[in-house]
């Protein structure tokens, strides 16, 4: 190889670097950064931080146990970008999901984790102080599973008590959950679909559009369940109508009442 081309790779090479590590540097999850640039991003006026709490559950036999992760990956990055002012923290990926000892809830089927209520609500509050340690003047929390809502509730109430007159809010976002959930039964009421509760049409497309590679969705194993096949499948709902598209619809639902949401607490200070 002659001495132009080698000079040529190296320099594609140091650009391809420098992207990269710009690219990192602009990151609205805390994950990808270093403490510099995070204390250099608070001081620039990223004084926001999501605390969003995920789930390690079963999802019935089509798809991953970490759905609820990825999902809330994917949508506390586009919540951040929306506001502008926000980091991520990274997601925790366990939640409420069941009695490990009586086998209740999602903990009947393997690979499901839970936490104790009381434990949730400590972790979700601890990595809240974390946040105002580093300088957060506005913390949401937030959670992509229906168990434990009431702890996170509980956690940004204590929280914001503690600290509002230090000027620091700690606040919960009920609506990312339940007013998508709103959402997702009355489209797909009007398609003629069984929602359910639980891995059904919503979550399965939520997680179809996220996942571009094909690794969290097992396709030949799409089936409806209701009432009396849960025990069996883990599922309360029909994924058989899931699709991509639905899925940025329930998505961008889900983004824009947590935005809405955080947008009229801010408001409701002034």
């Amino acid at each position: 190889m002659g001495r132009t081309k080698i000079v040529g790779h190296v320099a594609g090479a140091i650009a391809g670097c420098l992207v990269a590590t710009l690219a990192q540097a602009g990151s609205v999850y805390i994950e990808d950064l270093t403490w510099t640039e995070v204390r250099d991003a608070i001081a620039a006026g990223k004084t926001t931080a999501i605390v969003y709490a995920g789930s390690t559950e079963q999802k019935g036999p089509h798809m991953a146990i970490g759905a609820h992760n990825f999902t809330a990956h994917y949508v506390g990055g586009r919540i951040a970008e929306k506001l502008g002012d926000a980091l991520v923290y990274p997601i925790l990926p366990y939640a409420v999901t069941g009695d490990p000892a009586k086998k209740t809830g999602h903990m009947r089927f393997p690979g499901s984790v839970s936490l104790a209520p009381a434990t949730y609500r400590e972790t979700m509050r601890e990595i809240a102080v974390s946040a105002i340690d580093a300088g957060f003047k506005e913390v949401y929390l937030m959670g992509d599973h229906g168990g434990g809502q009431d702890e996170l509730k509980h956690a940004a109430e204590g929280l914001d008590a503690e600290w509002a007159a230090k000027g620091v809010r700690v606040r919960y976002v009920p609506d990312l959950y339940y007013k998508a959930q709103e959402h997702s039964r009355k489209f797909l009421g009007e398609k003629h679909v069984y929602a359910g509760t639980h891995a059904g049409s919503h979550d399965t497309s939520e997680l179809m559009f996220i996942d571009g590679s094909g690794r969290w969705i097992r396709r030949d194993k799409l089936a409806k369940s209701e009432a009396a096949q849960v025990p069996l499948t883990g599922v309360d709902g029909d994924p058989t109508h899931a699709s991509a598209e639905w899925g940025k619809i329930f998505l961008d639902q889900k983004i824009d009442a947590a935005v809405a949401q955080i947008r009229e607490l801010r408001a409701a200070r002034k």
